[in-house]
């Protein structure tokens, strides 16, 4: 029913890439700071029936760490548990490149989202205060304005 492959932005149609655009402004309204990363990131889609895009995990590597930069699901699939299938999936992955340590960022009012990271083994880290400051828009979730971003990590023991 669900299929995870994994492709990077240039290796995609347009077609596929005007698709996977939608679904990365869901999380982060900003095509800008998107533009910034998107080409040098391993992009995880998760297919639903075969072809159908309805979640993307955006995944920028370094030498022995990557950093999830996005991570949404089409609003249509949501509470299926989908975003967390491809976290486990991406955790799995990151264990069988033997990386140390995987981070996410996201914002203080996000709180589904915090509370999903930690449900899969994220710690809390660092809080970086005033990164969403200067958005073009203000950005409200539950309420409350997104101003700062929680950084969270989950490290691997070194083999």
């Amino acid at each position: 029913m669900y299929r995870i492959t994994a492709s990077g932005w240039t290796q995609l149609n347009s077609e596929a890439q005007s698709s996977l655009k939608a679904l990365l402004l869901t999380a982060d309204p900003s095509w800008e700071q998107i533009k910034s990363y998107v080409e040098d990131s391993l992009i995880f889609i998760l297919h639903f029936e075969q072809q159908q895009m309805v979640a993307q995990l955006c995944l920028f590597r370094q030498t022995d760490t990557a950093e999830i930069k996005n991570l949404s699901v089409d609003t249509a699939f949501q509470k299926q548990g989908l975003a967390k299938k491809l976290l486990i999936h991406v955790i799995e992955w990151t264990r069988q490149q033997q990386l140390q340590t995987l981070t996410v960022k996201t914002g203080n009012s996000s709180l589904d989202q915090l509370a999903l990271y930690q449900k899969v083994g994220f710690r809390m880290t660092a809080i970086e205060q005033d990164v969403f400051k200067d958005y073009p828009e203000e950005i409200y979730e539950n309420g409350i304005r997104c101003l700062d971003q929680v950084v969270l990590t989950m490290n691997f023991p070194v083999a």
